[in-house]
């Protein structure tokens, strides 16, 4: 059944058809940057390692992501650093930083709005903190029913005016047709219904749309870098973790929270983003190269996640793990949990209907 689900998400990845957002200067002023970032900003104008194209030097761009190199993720991301060293002519090259090593994703994303070279994965969730409100109902519990819903609404006239609206905030969308997985939730004891999670401490990405979607649904949303999370459930900080299988056992949860519920509660299609300027800054030979090599890798990747799904979810089995499937009626009950996510939309800063339209944007 899960390599079922995932060759169609495959099949609806390969037939999106993605041009990137035209390249344009923000509009609006950025967020405050962390410590973090103006360190590094501080550093690099310090070495004069500003990223610029007119540099003689080969550009040196910095990809930081949470994942481990063993996920179809990781993997897919060593593709894409060859494909830009086979297609490229050598004037710009990619440096992978996975586990976090390069810092957390709103670290990074601060570093790209001061200008670094730098890339990240992100989603809806996060963008909607940056300025794209609207972006954040892709990432809202249990809003797509299928795939196809999912790439019937990136092909949309609507995505498109979204990505356009973030590169005025100063972020730039190089590769949107990367699956991330669905995602699903493991816990240390049982749950099946809404109610058994009601107060549950929940580890949930640092982003607004992520925490209210889960306090929506009666948990208690705990924002925990990914990195971290083993320890936060060893020691019942928090008791339970939501994610695709792939990054559930590549991060050993399995050892400290026994129980997974199949709730494909987000059907998470990812992308990889840089800084507007930044991107201003590369010829558009550069340019290009970036594009069209993340979206390639972005097949490949989406090849791994369709063969790693039965994989990963064999090793949760043979690691002990308890699965529970989820009944159509208790899917209907997490659905009916989760409107009350959806009547949150001036809390957001959505569009008003923003859910009629984007519905009606994959054919509902």
């Amino acid at each position: 059944m899960f390599k079922k689900v995932l060759a169609t998400c495959l099949a609806g990845a390969m037939a999106v058809s993605l041009a990137a957002c035209g390249s344009s200067s923000p509009e609006t002023q950025a967020p405050a940057t962390t410590a973090a970032a103006a360190q590094e900003q501080e550093s690099a104008e310090a070495s004069g390692d500003t990223g610029a194209a007119a540099s003689g030097d080969a550009i040196i761009v910095k990809v930081g992501y949470e994942n481990t190199d063993a996920e179809p993720i990781g993997q897919a991301m060593k593709h894409w650093k060859e494909l830009v060293e086979e297609q490229g002519d050598g004037s710009i090259q990619l440096e992978l930083f996975p586990n976090s090593s390069l810092g957390t994703k709103s670290q990074l994303i601060d570093m790209m709005l001061l200008g670094q070279p730098v890339i990240t994965i992100a989603d809806g969730a996060f963008y909607a903190d940056y300025g794209a409100k609207d972006m954040g109902i892709l990432y809202g519990p249990f809003f797509f029913d299928t795939w196809d819903d999912v790439w019937t609404l990136i092909e949309s006239d609507w995505y498109a005016d979204e990505c356009a609206k973030l590169e005025e905030k100063g972020l730039k969308i190089l590769a949107s047709n990367w699956i991330y997985g669905e995602r699903h939730l493991m816990t240390k004891n049982k749950v099946e219904t809404p109610e058994d999670i009601k107060g549950l401490k929940v580890r949930v990405a640092s982003s607004e749309i992520y925490m209210e979607g889960w306090n929506a649904l009666g948990a208690t949303a705990t924002g925990i870098a990914l990195g971290e999370t083993y320890q936060a459930l060893q020691t019942g900080v928090v008791e339970g973790v939501e994610n695709p299988l792939s990054v559930l056992y590549a991060q050993s949860f399995q050892e400290v929270t026994p129980n997974l519920l199949m709730t494909s509660h987000i059907k998470n299609f990812t992308t990889w983003v840089c800084g507007s300027d930044f991107f201003g800054t590369l010829t558009p030979e550069q340019q290009e190269l970036l594009v069209s090599t993340a979206e390639e890798a972005g097949l490949y990747n989406n090849e791994l996640q369709a063969e790693a799904d039965d994989e990963y979810m064999q090793k949760l089995l043979d690691a002990g793990v308890t699965v529970t499937e989820m009944t159509d009626e208790n899917l209907a009950a997490w659905k009916e949990k989760a409107q009350a996510f959806y009547e949150k939309g001036d809390q957001f800063g959505w569009s008003d209907g923003l859910y009629e339209t984007a519905r009606a944007a994959m054919g509902k």
